[in-house]
């Protein structure tokens, strides 16, 4: 017997995905939700980690009369298999997206394409300089090709520590070599991981953890913080600007185009060939008065830093803005972008296109994009979507509600900007209390939760505190549709977050960019530091990610830990199944890195933990409250 649906309003708090949900059902259509409610009760095995098929011995799981694999591996020695995996598969997931700018900056040096360019010279100086590359003299191609191949050789084996190290703190780094976490090559750390997992080889689960470690803090110092750093030099480094988000952002009268993915090497060009005035007037022509270029997820974050893009939806919106009936193509490149979307495409008018080798859809038009043809595949992919707007059906349209203003572009060079130049503003509002410190909450949306409920809500918890909050990836839209990415949020603050914000014409949660772009948190705290003299450890920071679903939030999780940072989970990964995993992730990192995880589900009492800790953090810098 099928399940009744859940009412609508259990399952988000926005009123466009209420909407567009009951317009869902009415035609038929099956969602993420729906797919859930059909997946559950889940494999209890599988959620606490003690399943095994790494060979064909298996597949095992751990149970009280069954206390050992056939190989002998007990529920510690594969939970923590199992955990090093997902976290390998979250870092090789980020850190490919660096690799992909890597060679588009490749591509630039060398005179292979011409729709891309180096636009921020004066960063790509300071970058290369950073990492021990002379400038003093040369060319920006010079410099731009040793910049290349250094970070070519952070994914190699070759290197005892990857280049972004020189930012980070003398104390951390050294504990870093103490504890073997030190991380020497991209893809050295995720190659070891996949062969301490295999049969016979890591059968230690703290060994086992401390290399996840390590896996995890050469996505977030090299992978992640290469993809941002090359995305700022390429596309340029994000500045405040205005914008707008929600459903609403999609236009009756014009061809809608969404962007959705992870990385900005497509939707660049297509945003670049939308505003060609040649495809402009051939959507004219169709009856259209333009053509709307919106953003889903973290592309579409990218988009919105640099230049100004709308921003459609996170995660849980990407299969309701196809609903609406209004959007003529979705365009991907790669990750959390799910299958069913091409389903729904096919219900609709709507063109869905994959761009990507690395990430094909059954069913989706394929275009390959490279840096020597991308404006040319992006031309030829507006123009199927100007003709799909004359296959709209307008009677299936329902665009929900208004869009929503917001403020964007916090890059860590705008806000130093803000600040007359140099961090010691910052460092004087944090000593004197009016900001009592500061989270990052970044990542996902997951059905598990209401959607955005959690991350709505601890921000405006910390807020309240004269926490000052850094947003990323797809908690970005939620903030901004509860209207915390304005000016005029001040009035949710604290007294001294509003003081300080208010001063500045700034909002309370400040947009950081996409998920990879959490790099740009890391670099911000390793800052602040190394300002004070102090390990990132002593920092009155946190980090957060409440309604996380993903391999790289793990990963995230992972790094921000490991480099010293206390982070809040709103639901377990799958490690409950051994209680050493457990107990060292909530409680025996503190003592080995000086930070742990925090699992906790309501966001009240994850906003009084953090509380907490930043009160102790802010003691031991001797500041007083």
């Amino acid at each position: 017997m099928a399940k009744e649906p859940r009412p609508v309003e259990e399952l988000s708090i926005w009123e466009d995905a209420h909407k567009m949900l009951i317009k869902a059902r009415k035609e038929g259509i099956e969602t993420a939700h729906d797919r859930l409610d059909q997946q559950t009760p889940h494999c209890k095995f599988c959620e606490l980690g003690v399943s095994c098929r790494n060979c064909t011995m298996g597949p095992c799981k751990i149970t009280p009369k069954a206390p050992r694999g056939v190989c002998g591996a007990d529920a510690d020695v594969i939970v923590a298999r199992n955990f090093g995996r997902f976290v390998t598969g979250g870092a090789a997931g980020h850190s490919d997206h660096g690799r992909d700018l890597i060679e588009v900056l490749e591509a630039i040096v060398e005179g292979q394409t011409s729709d891309y360019k180096i636009t921020d010279e004066e960063k790509l100086i300071r970058i290369a300089g950073e990492i021990g590359i002379n400038t003093e003299g040369r060319s920006i191609k010079d410099i731009a090709s040793d910049v290349v191949e250094c970070f070519f050789a952070d994914f190699g084996s070759r290197k005892k520590e990857v280049a972004f190290l020189s930012r980070v703190p003398r104390k951390r780094k050294d504990l870093w070599t103490k504890l073997g976490m030190t991380p020497r090559g991209v893809d050295r750390e995720i190659a070891e991981m996949m062969h301490r997992t295999h049969m016979g080889c890591d059968n230690d689960a703290p060994n086992t953890l401390v290399h996840a470690a390590r896996t995890a803090l050469a996505d977030g110092w090299a992978g992640s913080m290469i993809g941002t750093e090359l995305s700022d030099v390429i596309f340029g480094t994000p500045t405040p600007s205005m914008s707008h988000a929600n459903l609403g952002i999609l236009k009756r009268d014009q061809v809608n185009i969404l962007v959705h993915g992870h990385n900005p090497v497509v939707s660049e060009m297509i945003l670049a060939a939308a505003r060609e005035p040649e495809l402009v007037e051939k959507a004219k022509a169709l009856g259209a008065s333009g053509i709307n270029i919106g953003g889903l997820c973290c592309t579409g974050n990218e988009l919105l830093m640099r230049q100004g893009i709308p921003m459609a939806g996170n995660h849980l919106m990407t299969e309701l803005a196809i609903i609406t009936g209004a959007v003529e193509a979705v365009v991907v490149d790669y990750q959390c972008i799910m299958p069913s979307l091409v389903q729904i495409s096919d219900c609709y008018h709507t063109k869905f296109i994959d761009t990507a080798q690395k990430a094909r859809f059954t069913g989706a038009i394929h275009f390959d994009i490279h840096p020597h043809n991308a404006m040319e595949q992006a031309r030829e992919i507006v123009r199927i979507a100007i003709k799909a707007y004359a296959e709209r059906d307008d009677s299936r349209v329902d665009i929900p509600g208004d869009p929503v203003d917001i403020m964007t572009g916090f890059s860590n060079e705008a806000v130093i900007a803000a600040l007359g130049g140099t961090l010691d503003p910052l460092v004087k509002a944090i000593a004197d209390g009016d900001i009592r410190g500061a989270v990052g909450i970044v990542g996902c949306n997951n059905p598990k939760f209401k959607q955005d409920s959690m991350n709505v809500g601890l921000a405006k918890e910390l807020i309240k505190k004269d926490i000052l909050v850094l947003v990323t990836g797809c908690v970005t839209t939620a903030a901004g549709k509860a209207g915390l990415l304005l000016p005029e949020a001040i009035d949710m603050a604290g007294p001294g977050l509003k003081k300080i914000c208010g001063a500045l014409g700034i909002p309370p949660v400040l947009h950081y960019g996409s998920c990879v772009d959490n790099a740009r948190i890391l670099q911000l705290c390793a800052a602040l530091a190394n300002a004070l003299g102090v390990d990132i450890s002593d920092l009155p920071v946190g980090a957060s990610s409440p309604e996380w679903y993903s391999e790289k939030a793990a990963a995230i999780g992972l790094y921000a830990v490991a480099s010293g940072i206390y982070t809040h989970l709103g639901h377990p990964p799958h490690i409950l199944g051994s209680e050493t995993v457990t107990n060292l992730a909530v409680a025996g990192l503190e003592d080995l890195v000086g930070a742990s995880f925090v699992i906790e589900p309501d966001p009240v009492k994850a906003a009084e933990l953090f509380d907490t800790r930043i009160k102790a953090k802010r003691k031991g810098l001797g500041l007083s409250e």
